[in-house]
């Protein structure tokens, strides 16, 4: 709202300048002004004031805060740095201007790179020192240990400022990571292009590899060289690379003894791996050849068995099967691995796993989510 009154020296200039900064001014009258104020948690509020000069407790008595003259006055500096203002301090207020007003008998200094705070909270979190010194998404916040390293702080992580000393906080450039292939890759973005993550594994990735996006809870997702990967999505893992072109190794037909869903069939050729179906003594297998074991067994490949029950998808398919028997690099034993099937001459060793408190959905759940459960347990075992 503009005003205008009349007064000795008055100036255009000045009641352009007034309106600019949230004051509105009446003849006759000081003044009204328009601040922000919030407490501990940082969260503020519009706040209406009359008069443009207020002491320490007066400001505090008339947002609330009781007694006034105990309340803690801070003001937010250009520089973003807190002043405090003693109860019996006179300031002048300029509109939009920003507080935070507590009751506390005492504050507690600290430092935000390099910027000095005095806060009257004992204990603040990660969260708190991202608002407080408006700290964007891309960098993170550690807290400095001399002579150790720091620690970094998450939204939820606090800090008691009560300990003896300054604390002393900094940010950095937030650096992200990746699993690629068993190499951890380290960049200071949350996207990067698969063909750029398997350059900087230091792999060719123009050598004829079928890739998959590993993201827990959920089936291997196959991805392209220009898939951009967005590692701020939950539950990201890995990326894994096969070749392309894998077979058996005795050029052996591809046996079809009784037929798949065709969306099991779609994912088993996404896969780019040698499958079949056997129907053997009244039981069904799906065989998948060469099928890829993690790092810490001692192969890196196995014949892996599912079988198929004749009311699949509305029987469940239960733990999984191979040949020759999987075995730790350690000499660890891997626990309830006592089911057994032949298949095409070959005894199998299959491992009893289930899925806990989630059922078999026939809806949702198929050959895809199987190997999924499979990948699991056998990154389980080798503490992954």
């Amino acid at each position: 709202m503009r005003c205008i009154i009349s007064l000795p020296g008055w100036a255009p200039e000045l009641e352009l300048a007034l309106m600019d900064s949230g004051i509105t001014t009446t003849a006759g009258n000081v003044g009204r002004v328009s601040i922000e104020v919030a407490g501990l948690n940082l969260e503020f509020h519009p706040v209406e004031l009359d008069g443009l000069e207020k002491r320490g407790e007066q400001l505090a008595a008339e947002v609330g805060v009781q007694p006034a003259d105990l309340a803690v006055v801070l003001r937010f500096l250009a520089s973003g740095e807190l002043e405090e203002i003693r109860p019996g301090e006179l300031i002048r207020l300029v509109g939009g201007e920003r507080f935070v007003i507590v009751e506390s008998d005492r504050t507690y200094r600290f430092t935000l790179d390099k910027v000095v705070f005095d806060w009257p909270g004992r204990v603040v979190s990660g969260a708190l020192l991202r608002r407080l010194g408006q700290i964007p998404a891309d960098r993170d916040i550690f807290l400095e240990y001399p002579g150790r390293h720091d620690r970094r702080l998450d939204a939820s992580d606090l800090v008691d400022l009560a300990a003896r000393g300054i604390e002393h906080f900094v940010t950095r450039q937030r650096i992200w990571k990746l699993n690629v292939q068993g190499v951890i890759i380290e960049i200071d973005a949350p996207t990067i292009e698969v063909r750029r993550a398997i350059e900087l594994a230091g792999l060719n990735p123009d050598q004829g590899w079928q890739i998959f996006l590993k993201v827990l809870g959920r089936p291997k997702e196959a991805v392209g060289l220009s898939d951009i990967i967005d590692l701020r999505k939950p539950g990201i893992e890995k990326l894994r690379l096969t070749p392309k072109h894998i077979d058996n190794g005795d050029n052996s037909s591809r046996r079809r003894d009784f037929g798949l869903l065709p969306e099991d069939e779609a994912h088993l050729n996404r896969l780019a791996l040698h499958w079949e179906t056997v129907l053997e003594a009244d039981r069904r297998w799906l065989l998948i050849h060469r099928y890829p074991i993690p790092g810490g067994y001692t192969v890196a490949d196995t014949l892996l068995a599912l079988e198929i029950p004749p009311a699949y998808p509305g029987a469940q398919i239960y733990g999984f099967y191979a040949c020759p028997p999987l075995a730790l690099i350690t000499p660890r034993a891997i626990p309830n691995t006592q089911m057994r099937g032949t298949v095409l001459g070959r005894e199998f060793h299959g491992w009893s796993r289930n899925r806990g408190a989630v059922r078999w959905d026939p809806a949702l759940d198929n050959v895809s989510t199987q190997l999924a459960l499979v990948e699991a347990a056998l990154l389980r075992e080798v503490g992954e």
